[in-house]
């Protein structure tokens, strides 16, 4: 029902807006969707969804064989999980540990400073067994400092790194630990985030589409090519050596994109477990939204641009997968959000009499677009029946990808590139960030 009525208001807009409407007006008019968006968001996605489909046999028998090769070695795992006021999460996470198909791990909780009940909590776990050890910071220090405490502790091969308030499916500390056994060279993994509280409120259900679009299907996409970018922070996994190898993470925000940088550098690959869930909460309000796309907007220029800026040139950090790696990132995420500025300038003053048609038939155009993304979801997605109702929203969420995290966006870069306004963000406190900034991190 919900289907009829959104293909026939296309329809009907359609029909009002575009009966004199020429192929060539449409491509001069609307190149920016064209020609930038949907060969890299959309039809990207379409090919990547399509070989997984082709491959699924090979792929099938070569995980079954990895899987035998984790089994038989068993391995212990250690599960590093910092965070600051998080006590209230905690009993959800364990319990989803506790159900895990593959149970060879230890748990390990860095509690960062926290001023609520975190400490007793966790002191109450460790006594009973249900976690193995448990460490506070006295002092606040950031998640990369706690994250680091821990890993000096960890005993295990492989680390796996959750964020405290998320929870993760039977499967998925098996499904994140396969790629190593798949591949030699593979030194990190990251698992497939998806949005717990989808239903809270609008803004937690427009993030949970935009999970889906561009964690399970965007990362697949890049996985595909070779240039996959960012372990999630929620659930990744890591080889320990390599990570004390290259130093664990640094001072964040952006650490997650920053600690798979470092790996792509020291030689090593980086793969996406689609199949590995973790399901997590986001914020519900708008405005705690945009504060943390802000933050995560100012990472790419701090770490992609400034720090990681060896890489477009020939030395021992190069290779043309991490610069192209890189480069992907940069140019969608960053120079194409300041010539889609120039674009609507353009068209305000170039239009001005059809500005209403154009962003009519913009909305379809996009609409038309999410419309493909959503069925190549529902083909590769292991929920796809509970994540169908979220189908309605996609009239509302061409407005939510294109304007407000573009917004979001283009502030978060702008500030980062002329302030370095993440060295003052109150998300790291302001005695490490002084550190971080004296040392160029």
């Amino acid at each position: 029902m919900i289907k009829d009525y959104i293909f026939g208001l296309i329809d009907g807009v359609a029909a009002c807006f575009t009966a004199n409407i020429s192929w060539s007006y449409l491509v001069t008019t609307f190149w920016f969707l064209i020609f930038v968006e949907f060969p890299r968001y959309y039809l990207l996605d379409v090919i990547a969804a399509a070989r997984r489909g082709l491959t699924w046999k090979s792929r099938s028998r070569n995980e079954a064989i990895a899987r035998r090769m984790l089994f038989i070695e068993k391995p212990l795992v250690s599960i590093l999980i910092p965070g600051k006021n998080e006590g209230k999460h905690i009993y959800n996470l364990l319990k989803s540990l506790h159900e895990q198909t593959y149970n060879n791990f230890e748990i390990i909780i860095i509690d960062d400073g926290s001023d609520d009940a975190t400490p007793s909590i966790c002191r109450d776990l460790l006594r009973l067994g249900k976690i193995d050890q448990f460490y506070r910071m006295a002092e606040r220090g950031g998640k990369a400092s706690a994250a680091n405490y821990g890993l000096m502790h960890a005993n295990g091969k492989y680390i796996v790194h959750i964020d405290a308030d998320s929870s993760l499916d039977r499967d998925a500390i098996e499904r994140i630990l396969i790629p190593f056994y798949l591949d030699r060279y593979v030194r990190g993994v990251g698992g497939c985030i998806k949005v717990r509280n989808t239903y809270d409120s609008m803004c937690a259900s427009m993030q949970a589409l935009e999970y889906l679009r561009s964690i399970q299907i965007g990362r697949m996409a890049t996985d595909m090519l070779g240039i996959y970018h960012i372990i999630s922070g929620a659930f990744g996994a890591f080889e320990t050596q390599t990570l004390r190898e290259i130093g664990g993470w640094d001072i964040g925000p952006g650490l997650d994109g920053d600690i798979t940088q470092k790996i792509r550098k020291a030689g090593y690959k980086v793969r996406f477990a689609m199949d590995a869930i973790c399901m997590t909460n986001v914020p519900v309000k708008w405005s705690a939204l945009f504060k943390q796309r802000l933050r995560w907007s100012k990472s790419l220029v701090r770490f992609r641009i400034r720090k990681h800026r060896d890489i477009f040139w020939s030395d021992k950090n190069f290779s043309f997968s991490n610069m192209i790696s890189n480069l992907d990132c940069i140019l969608f995420d960053f120079i194409f959000n300041y010539v889609w500025v120039f674009y609507i300038i353009t068209l305000i003053f170039a239009a001005t009499d059809r500005l209403l048609d154009i962003m009519i038939i913009g909305w379809i155009i996009r609409l038309a677009f999410s419309i493909i993304s959503f069925g190549v979801m529902q083909c590769v997605s292991e929920r796809a029946s509970s994540e169908r109702r979220l189908f309605a929203l996609l009239i509302f969420h061409t407005f939510y990808m294109g304007y407000f995290l573009r917004l979001a966006r283009l502030i978060g870069h702008t500030l980062e590139l002329f302030l370095y306004s993440s060295y003052h963000d109150n998300w790291n406190p302001r005695k490490t960030s002084s550190i971080a900034q004296a040392e160029g991190l």
